[in-house]
């Protein structure tokens, strides 16, 4: 037996998915006349999964929680969703279907000392641990410096997406922040819907979705497919305009951590800025929270 979250998690992202899939994307005529519902109808999407209207239904209310592995297919087909949306479909469907009598415990916030002693060795690299709600977790000088005036709140405030979202300075710092955003708000999401109850997340949500607009209008769009750059420009106004190359890198055996790191060349201005931000950076920002 599912919990009931998890089983309308499932039908919220059907929903999602639906409602922004329109028709000629998948191919059908639309006749005259205003459609009242955005995207496909219920009775479209089931008719493209060949799949019975009642039964899409209760799969997008939460009634039913064992969809077959075909019928996961059949609908992700017909939403023509990419192979993250497919995977993530089938997350939820899998775990609606199993019996959860309480939520696993959150991943561990403690960084262990050979990562503190990692991202004091990628120095003058901007190089932060951050955990799946994009908390930061411990950085170097630069991997806080890096994103101006984070260092001015209170370590347990830390967080990528509150900072992109919140801070005055993100618009201005991030030259793709509408990108950014976006692809944070993903993952957010793809996280949340396999731990709907997560108190790291929920409290998160709870306060972006209050406090942001643009948040909680990315947050009801649904979207879970991730398309990192590999290149980010920074508006930076300590160092100027730098375009740097990041990378993340998951934990081993810490599950929920990840290590961002950006780099430049040496011997270019982008390398030169790193090495002012790093030996400028205040030195209450070098401890982790």
């Amino acid at each position: 037996m599912a919990s009931d979250s998890e089983s309308a998690e499932l039908g919220r992202f059907l929903r999602a998915r639906r409602t922004q899939t329109s028709p000629q994307h998948v191919g059908l005529t639309v006749g005259p006349g205003i459609r009242r519902t955005p995207g496909l109808r219920r009775e479209e999407l089931a008719t493209l999964a060949g799949i019975s209207i009642d039964y899409y239904v209760r799969l997008e209310r939460g009634k039913e929680t064992r969809p077959s592995p075909a019928v996961l297919d059949s609908l992700a087909r017909a939403l023509r969703m990419d192979d993250q949306e497919h995977h993530h479909l089938r997350e939820l469907a899998a775990r609606a279907a199993r019996y959860t009598p309480e939520p696993p415990p959150a991943p561990s916030r403690t960084v262990r000392p050979h990562l503190k002693l990692l991202l004091e060795s990628l120095r003058p690299y901007p190089a932060y641990v951050i955990s799946r709600s994009m908390d930061l977790l411990a950085w170097n000088p630069g991997g806080l410096a890096l994103y101006a005036g984070i260092a001015d709140w209170p370590a347990t405030q830390r967080n990528l997406a509150r900072y992109f979202f919140l801070h005055p300075t993100a618009r201005d710092l991030l030259t793709d922040w509408e990108q950014q955003i976006t692809g944070c708000v993903s993952r957010l999401r793809a996280v949340a819907g396999t731990a709907p109850d997560a108190p790291d997340l929920t409290q998160l949500v709870g306060e972006l979705l209050l406090k942001s607009p643009e948040f909680a209008g990315l947050w009801e769009r649904y979207e879970v497919t991730r398309r990192k750059p590999a290149t980010k420009t920074f508006h930076h106004p300590q160092v100027g305009t730098v375009t740097l190359t990041s990378q993340v890198l998951h934990v081993e055996a810490t599950p929920g951590q990840r290590i961002g790191v950006y780099t430049a060349e040496p011997g270019t201005p982008e390398h030169d800025a790193l090495l002012l931000l790093d030996m400028t950076a205040p030195r209450r920002a070098h401890a982790s929270s």
